[in-house]
């Protein structure tokens, strides 16, 4: 399968700038598979190198006592018999094993910089905190300046639609930039294939699993087993029994705190008595292992750059087929109409979060007077952008009580209607199917002038 992601790798490869590079995300994005099977056997075949740290405890050792680059290099030319240069592929796998790993990444940057290296692993920035904390961890030293960052993410709606359907994909991209709504008929089918994303999600073993077989069950059930994995996963790396309870807690019932009225994370909700600082590593966790997005809280008239103002947030799962299967909806109801009709509107929040999120738009929701509020607050040239993902277009309501506090550009209705821009209220409404676009504009700061004028 194709991935967003592979774009970044060919940059950072063809950069001459070009530094160590470290990828971060979630278990069982696709970072192994989108490192190896497309990226290297694509640009690197015959020519790299993969060490899984995971399962080379001869090859961790020698690191942890050899902490030259030249001595490691020497190894792994005498190991596979190869000649390790700057036509070299360098994959260190499960590095979370291995973070001696990580140190040799200053190194490598500082004497052996042509030759292109790639470091990843799960939870990496956890380990990497808990080791800082160790009382005889002096010799770790994380590479700062010395390495490039990326974050994997389950694949996004566009992901999915690409590997699902390209037609579909190049119709949805044709329209968008022509600034017009769909055909009715490719309206319905796209929004068929948004409903069925919000069951299968974007782990890539439920996406090629659904994409092989056809099968929502077949998916259903991986992503019962990455669930679960995910709640066995807490056990590593906390501080305490208690703050693994606490992580666990936080996690299951994400589809819970959007349910309620106000939405916002409450630590009452999970251990009465508590208070926020006493969620603080839990919440902590789950973010480092981008398993969550965290969206806070504006008021009243908003400044940039926006920033927490107190303490108050709501938490998103970071993949639509987790949170499906974490709802315990039937399945039935994404493929139905009537049940589409009944869909809670958390899942259509949840969508967005995840979509903007995933690009690295930080995320922030809004509140007004009298219940006013807006899902989401993006910037755009300075101005915000509010914006609202429902099942229908909602009311002006909250969009005349932010007016009274923000000057804007336009506001945004995600939702099932196709394509439109009232100019008498500033409203830019799009389908779900192509909120990816707007995102891509806003992550690359490359929203057009003319945004809603027709050709």
């Amino acid at each position: 399968m194709d991935r967003r992601c592979l774009k970044d790798l060919i940059r950072w490869n063809e950069s001459k700038n070009r530094k160590p590079l470290i990828i971060w995300g979630a278990r069982q994005v696709g970072k192994t598979y989108l490192i190896k099977e497309i990226f290297a056997e694509r640009y690197y075949a015959g020519k790299y190198v993969y060490i899984d740290c995971n399962e080379e405890p001869a090859f961790c050792r020698f690191c942890e006592t050899h902490p030259k680059a030249k001595d490691v290099l020497e190894y792994i030319s005498l190991d596979r018999g190869i000649t390790v240069d700057r036509s070299t592929l360098l994959i260190f796998d499960e590095v979370q094993e291995c973070l001696s790993v990580v140190t040799l990444m200053k190194y490598l940057c500082q004497e052996y910089r042509d030759i292109p290296v790639i470091v990843t692993g799960s939870m990496v920035r956890i380990r990497i905190k808990r080791k800082k904390r160790g009382p005889k961890q002096k010799g770790f030293l994380f590479p700062v300046g010395k390495i490039d960052e990326m974050t994997v993410y389950p694949m996004s709606f566009d992901e999915y639609l690409y590997n699902r359907n390209r037609q579909i994909y190049d119709k949805i991209v044709d329209a968008y930039q022509r600034k017009r709504p769909m055909e009715q008929s490719f309206h319905e089918m796209a929004l068929n294939l948004f409903y069925e994303y919000l069951l299968v999600g974007g782990m890539p073993e439920s996406v090629s699993s659904y994409l092989e077989t056809g099968s929502f069950n077949e998916s259903r059930n991986i992503l019962k087993t990455l669930y679960g994995n995910y709640l066995a996963d807490m056990d590593l790396y906390q501080a305490s029994p208690e703050s693994i309870l606490r992580t666990r807690a936080i996690f299951s019932n994400i589809c819970n705190f959007l349910n309620r009225e106000s939405r916002n994370f409450s630590p009452s909700l999970i251990e009465k008595g508590t208070k926020n600082r006493d969620m603080r590593s839990p919440i902590d966790w789950l973010k480092e292992a981008h398993a969550v997005y965290i969206s806070n809280k504006v008021e009243g008239r908003i400044t940039f750059p926006m920033t927490e103002s107190n303490g108050t947030f709501r938490i998103y799962l970071a993949d639509m087929g987790m949170f499906s299967y974490q709802s315990g909806i039937n399945p039935v109801t994404f493929i139905t109409g009537d049940g589409r009709e009944s869909l809670s509107g958390v899942f259509y929040e949840n969508f967005a979060a995840e979509e903007l999120g995933s690009r690295g738009i930080p995320l922030f929701y809004w509140c007004g007077k009298g219940g006013s509020e807006f899902e989401f607050i993006l910037e755009d040239d300075g101005f915000a952008i509010p914006l609202d993902a429902k099942r229908t277009k909602g009311s002006l309501t909250s969009l005349k009580k932010f007016r009274d506090n923000n000057s804007f550009s336009y506001a945004v209705k995600v939702s099932r209607n196709n394509y439109g821009y009232d100019m008498e209220t500033g409203i830019l409404t799009i389908p779900f199917y192509e909120l990816f676009l707007l995102a891509e504009q806003i992550a690359d700061d490359r929203i057009p002038d003319d945004l809603f004028n027709r050709n």
